[in-house]
C-alpha cells in the first residue's frame, strides 16, 4: 500500500491503496481513530463509523483517478447507508476500512465495506457497512447513468 495519503477532510491515512490481506476486497484504508471520535469512555461514538468509511470510498475513488465528489454530470450522492456494528473502536486503535464495490447499477453504484481493529492485541472486526451511491447530473437534480469510464475503472479493479 502507499503511504500518506489524504482524506476527504484533509485528515492523512496512514496507507491507502490495493491489498489482498481480506479476500474479496482489493482496497484498504488505514487510519488511526481520533479522540474527536470518541465518545467519554474513549469508544467511538456509533455515528462516527460512516466517517471513517466516507475517508476510504475517498482514496478509493482517487486511486481510481476519479474526483471525490464525482465525475463531471455525475455527482455522488448517498442514498442509503447500513451499520452492523460488531466490536467497539476506541481511540488511538489503528484500523483499517477494506471497501469493494460489488455492483455497478444505471445511475448507482454500492460500496460493501469493513472495519478492521490491527495490530497483534486485538484484531478483529468492528463494523461491516453498506453504501448505495446515486449520481446526480447537478445537486438536487435527475440520476445520471454512471459514465463509461467509471463503470470500467471499478470493473476492471474489482476483477470483474
Amino acid at each position: 500500500m502507499p503511504t500518506g495519503d489524504v482524506a476527504s477532510d484533509g485528515a492523512p491515512l496512514a496507507t491507502a491503496g490495493p491489498t489482498a490481506r481480506v479476500p474479496g476486497f482489493r482496497f484498504g484504508a488505514r487510519c488511526t481513530i481520533d479522540l474527536a471520535d470518541t465518545d467519554l469512555g474513549a469508544v467511538v461514538y456509533y455515528a462516527r463509523y460512516p466517517h471513517y468509511l466516507d475517508r476510504a470510498v475517498v482514496a478509493y475513488r482517487k486511486h481510481l483517478g476519479f474526483p471525490p465528489l464525482g465525475p463531471p454530470g455525475h455527482l455522488f450522492v448517498v442514498r442509503s447507508l447500513s451499520c452492523d456494528y460488531r466490536a467497539p473502536a476506541r481511540f488511538a486503535d489503528e484500523v483499517e476500512v477494506l471497501v469493494r464495490v460489488p455492483e455497478v447499477g444505471r445511475s448507482s453504484h454500492t460500496v460493501e465495506a469493513r472495519m478492521e481493529r490491527l495490530g497483534p492485541d486485538s484484531p478483529g472486526l468492528l463494523c461491516e457497512m453498506r453504501c448505495v451511491i446515486v449520481g446526480l447530473g447537478e445537486y438536487g437534480g435527475r440520476p445520471s447513468r454512471v459514465p463509461a469510464e467509471l463503470r470500467e475503472a471499478i470493473e476492471r479493479f474489482e476483477g470483474r
